[in-house]
């Protein structure tokens, strides 16, 4: 048998070429050793962050601050240092930037991302904050500008401390598509969150538009500046292009046009530090967060001051205006009160004042205004209020001298009934300290909505002109006696005879009082007192809500 080797033996050359030995590998220089790394040297490290901190400190681009300025508004630095108390500010992810690629963002990684996130303290309390930087893509948000707010808002939910964000921004940043309108969606998830847990204030310092406007919307407050504020979802071109109108961006989303006739800006100012010394006084008045009280501070103004004045300043005809804002100006501590929505919903006044040092929410008629009725912005403003407060522990007190809600066809079809249910909701439901002074007139539901007794006020007193009754003595005549007054030989004699005896016998100002619906009728004179006893006496006050995920309140 043949082998396999003897196979290999017979096959022809080609099959097994001679294997000649390879020739010798011409001489190589030997290579020159790598050069050692740089021995590590901290000072020169920290020299060279040194020198990128001052870079990032001066801007982007003079060029771009000088736009800036040039209409009247502050960089994002500028404004943190209004905000915060001198050198406080700590700033975080300064050097964060983004990772986006495509429309040449590849070639434009500018440190922070536009976008200036950290804390510092306010008044010597911890305050979170959020800036945008219109000297970087506008300010518009990306991908990594997102997180640093997320960031921010995380950080102030977790250490308990209110957050203000600072909106000078050009909207999503269009080159990182979805992912920008993701960031968003992550803010607008915390602002949610962080609702009523901690305070939320919007300062809005240039454009916001688009789904930007919402982040504002779900805050605590928001502030605005004449001339460079504007919000709106979709601005004066897509207004033109879809409806024909025709319009300006102030015209549209300025901010006389959301403190005065949408309600969505509570404060308007002529300028940026006028707004933001303003934003550090509101802070003052506030707790850190919804487990802590208000700050109280040291009053020289005299708890037992008798308010003489208010006998004066409130006429006793039930017809006749009056200032309200005179009447809590008398009442406060040191006539130093703070109103919200000043120019929107007039006929409400809404504001934050001290009482022997500590804070209350005040909420009041304003019978220089559609003579104090109730309408649906009146509501839907004392509804937000009362809201605030409750959630953050700020007792209420509110004066009330209301005729009624207002009637009309328009108030009808637009839902007086659901936005009047919002203000009753929301006075049921808090359970803060709750006192209710009604100083004339209170007809109607619109009574019992102002935080009567029957709602859950602690207590209520009245003043000796108070006429508390379903309606005012002239039309309850008109109703009660139609058919007498009409078969009368002197009708206007009878009715003026009929209006009398209503209000003797149901509209005389110790009628609710007798029937415990008062706790007490005071002297005006002693209204700053009462109510300081009173708030001291329930400062301690404690009531549980039923177990239950959330209510379901009137939209």
């Amino acid at each position: 048998m043949t082998t396999f080797d003897e196979l290999l033996a017979d096959s022809p050359a080609s099959l097994s070429p001679p294997v000649t030995p390879p020739a010798a590998a011409p001489a190589v220089p030997p290579a020159a050793a790598p050069a050692a790394p740089p021995e590590p040297d901290l000072r020169r490290a920290t020299d060279e962050l040194q020198r990128l901190k001052e870079e990032l400190s001066r801007g982007p681009d003079p060029e771009a601050t000088r736009r800036q300025h040039a209409k009247g508004k502050l960089t994002a630095p500028e404004r943190l240092e209004l905000l915060f108390d001198e050198g406080t500010f700590t700033e975080i992810e300064p050097l964060r930037r983004h990772r986006a690629s495509g429309f040449g963002l590849e070639a434009r990684k500018p440190h922070g991302d536009g976008v200036v996130i950290g804390w510092g303290l306010v008044h010597g309390r911890t305050v979170f904050a959020y800036a945008h930087d219109f000297r970087v893509f506008g300010g518009a948000l990306g991908e990594a500008h997102a997180e640093k707010i997320h960031k921010v808002l995380d950080l102030a939910e977790a250490a308990g401390a209110p957050v203000v964000g600072l909106s000078d921004g050009a909207g999503a940043r269009i080159q990182e598509g979805v992912t920008a309108l993701a960031g968003y969606g992550g803010i607008f998830r915390r602002n949610t969150r962080a609702s009523g847990v901690i305070p939320q204030i919007s300062v809005i310092l240039g454009p916001c538009a688009g789904g930007a406007a919402y982040s504002p919307a779900l805050t605590d407050f928001v502030f605005m500046v004449r001339g460079t504020s504007q919000m709106f979802i979709t601005g004066p071109d897509v207004v033109q292009a879809v409806t024909g109108e025709q319009i300006t961006h102030d015209g549209l989303g300025g901010a006389d046009v959301h403190a005065g006739v949408s309600g969505v800006s509570g404060f308007v100012y002529d300028d940026e530090a006028e707004c933001l010394a303003d934003v550090r006084h509101l802070l003052s008045l506030l707790p850190q967060n919804n487990r802590e009280l208000p700050p109280a501070v040291r009053a020289d103004d005299p708890a037992d001051r008798r308010t003489e004045a208010l006998t004066s300043l409130v006429p006793a005809g039930s017809q006749q205006a009056y200032d309200m804002r005179a009447v809590i100006e008398e009442i406060v501590d040191d006539g130093d009160y703070f109103e919200v929505h000043e120019a929107w919903a007039r006929n409400v006044v809404c504001a934050l004042a001290r009482l022997d040092g500590h804070v209350v929410g005040i909420v009041a008629n304003q019978p220089t205004a559609l003579a104090g009725v109730l309408d649906i912005h009146g509501s839907e403003k004392a509804a937000r209020f009362v809201q605030f407060c409750d959630a953050f522990n700020i007792p209420l007190v509110t004066l009330v001298d209301v005729p009624g809600f207002l009637p009309g066809v328009d108030q009808e079809h637009n839902g007086i009934i659901r936005h009047g249910a919002k203000l009753l909701y929301a006075y049921c439901n808090a359970t803060v300290p709750r006192i209710s002074l009604v100083l004339r007139k209170a007809y109607g539901g619109a009574y019992i909505v102002m935080d009567s007794r029957s709602i859950g006020a602690d207590l209520s007193f009245a003043w000796p002109t108070n006429e508390i009754a379903v309606m005012g003595a002239e039309g309850a005549a008109n109703v009660v006696f139609r058919r007498e007054i009409a078969a009368s030989d002197d009708p206007e004699a009878t009715r003026s005879r009929l209006i009398k005896e209503y209000k003797s016998e149901l509209m005389h100002p110790y009628y609710a009082a007798e029937r415990g619906l008062v706790d007490d009728v005071i002297d005006p004179a002693d209204t700053r007192g009462t109510l300081i006893r009173a708030l001291a006496m329930l400062r301690r006050k404690h009531a549980a809500l039923p177990e239950r995920k959330h209510g379901n309140p009137p939209m």
